[in-house]
């Protein structure tokens, strides 16, 4: 699995994830934003920001059936660990 990281502050790109799953599957994000209910425009505006609607987040992995919670949730422990470390 590749983490796409935000370089300034460590932060997954949940954006590029999704885009990469999408890809994976052989599919485009039109098809995507159709079946979650999105126009494209608005959908590739959704996947550039920093952060995403869970609802929407929990479409998207029902449709691509991959869990992106379970990145979020790896990459959170992940940071947490680190924190501890430092303090």
């Amino acid at each position: 699995m590749i983490f796409y990281y935000n370089k300034m502050n460590n932060d997954i790109e949940i954006g590029n994830l999704i885009v990469q799953k999408l890809n994976e599957k052989g599919q485009k994000i039109s098809w995507l934003a159709k079946k979650v209910n999105s126009d494209r425009s608005n959908f590739y505006r959704i996947l550039k920001r920093n952060h995403i609607d869970t609802q929407l987040l929990m479409d998207i992995s029902l449709t691509l059936d991959f869990d992106f919670f379970a990145c979020l949730s790896e990459h959170f422990k992940n940071k947490r660990s680190n924190i501890s470390i430092n303090t």
